[in-house]
């Protein structure tokens, strides 16, 4: 196998050998040392044998001493087979350039790969990367991985560890996400838990301070639930006063049943989109992170008009994004025109959006019910939410003294 393919790389030419006694010439290349293989007898006075390409002159010349007559049959190897393009200059010119690419590019990051976050989007990563210098289409010996890491990691304080790796084109970015601090509840801040909206009770957990209200009792807004201020009664069956009062952080969930009210408009009429039909279309491609615009004049003719973007990225078989993409933008010119909405369909999306407002203002608590009412008025469409809810309505206040120490501090 190993002389099959030595010989494949050096070439190989088959010579046919005509004469009285052919095989003197075959002891004459014997006693030159003129390597050959794969003699066949094809009469007795006619036989073909195998030498190397540079061996086969000799054997020629070799041929004429023992008197015979000495021709090629046909020759192989790779030397041979690109003898047939010495002349197609366009095919070796490309061939040289195919090869000067291949050497030049692999100095090129063309991909960076992100690997171990979760939590921190990876566009994020990349984008800072890309403010400290790794990108694609960058000259990889010129970059400083230490410091782009370390640069990089005081930029994205939600990473705690930061890997950046070369591996010819491609960019390995390692990174380990930090753990959140957890929230830090300052107990020397007194104060007291105040309603954020009114309600009936419907139930307390007290964990800290004083409780001025109970279960069915009607609160409004801002009303004092748990108070911060402890009065410390006298022992029991004790004849001395009160032993004042303690200042604390209140601290406690209060739930309760709350009424809320919210109310969205929307005009009956509104402009819209008339297309005209007229169009312009702009190509463009992105290549190692630079733009190039294949159309000269750039400038939009159009006042009013929407743009639609259609990216084509190269991708490789696997899957892997290549920095060459291709992106065409269409514009299309269009007209404002005054058009009536649809009541159903705007009382229904208005609907859509009180409710999503209420379940925000809820929270973590329950919508019981909810009642609808609509009114068309001066061209407004007016829509009035009323809901029972269950939900959490206590927050915490500081007292006027914490607060002060804050502003001093």
């Amino acid at each position: 196998m190993l002389n099959r393919l030595t010989n494949a790389l050096r070439g190989k030419v088959r010579l046919e050998v005509e004469g009285a006694f052919p095989e003197r010439l075959l002891n004459l290349c014997a006693q030159r040392g003129i390597l050959f293989w794969n003699v066949e007898w094809l009469e007795a006075t006619r036989l073909r044998f195998t030498v190397t390409r540079q061996g086969a002159g000799a054997a020629i010349e070799l041929g004429e001493r023992a008197m015979c007559t000495v021709t090629r049959a046909g020759q192989a190897g790779l030397l041979v087979f690109l003898e047939r393009f010495r002349r197609r200059y366009a095919l070796l010119i490309g061939l040289a350039l195919s090869l000067t690419a291949v050497c030049v590019l692999s100095q090129f990051v063309l991909t960076i790969q992100v690997e171990g976050n979760q939590t921190v989007p990876t566009a994020v990563i990349l984008t800072e990367l890309r403010r400290q210098g790794l990108r694609p289409g960058v000259f990889g010996p010129g970059l400083d991985e230490k410091t782009i890491r370390t640069k990089a990691l005081l930029q994205l304080p939600e990473l705690s560890w930061m890997s950046v790796n070369l591996y010819g084109t491609r960019a390995q970015v390692l990174v380990r996400e930090a753990t959140p601090e957890p929230e830090v509840v300052d107990e020397t801040a007194t104060g007291s838990v105040v309603a954020r909206a009114s309600g009936i009770i419907t139930r307390m957990d007290t964990l800290n301070g004083e409780a001025l209200v109970d279960v069915g009792d009607t609160v409004v807004a801002g009303e004092t639930l748990i108070s911060g201020t402890v009065h410390l009664d006298a022992p029991k069956y004790s004849e001395l006063p009160d032993l004042g009062t303690l200042q604390v952080r209140a601290e406690g969930r209060v739930y309760a049943r709350t009424w809320r009210t919210l109310v969205g408009e929307l005009p009956l009429e509104s402009p819209v989109k008339v297309y005209t039909g007229e169009e312009k279309t702009c190509w463009s491609a992105t290549v190692l992170g630079q733009r190039f615009v294949f159309f000269g004049n750039s400038g939009i003719p159009f006042s009013k008009y929407d743009k639609i973007s259609k990216v084509w990225e190269l991708t490789l078989p696997g899957g892997q994004a290549m920095p060459l993409t291709v992106q065409r933008e269409t514009h299309r010119a269009y007209e404002t025109a005054a058009a009536a909405l649809d009541p159903d369909a705007a009382r229904q999306m208005l609907e859509e959006q009180l409710l999503e407002e209420l379940k925000q203002a809820v929270g973590a608590g329950e919508v019981v019910s909810t009642d609808y009412t609509a009114v068309e008025e001066d061209g407004l469409l007016r829509v009035t939410l009323q809901a029972e809810c269950t939900e959490e309505i206590g927050r915490f206040v500081p007292d006027e003294n914490t607060q002060e120490k804050e502003a001093d501090s």
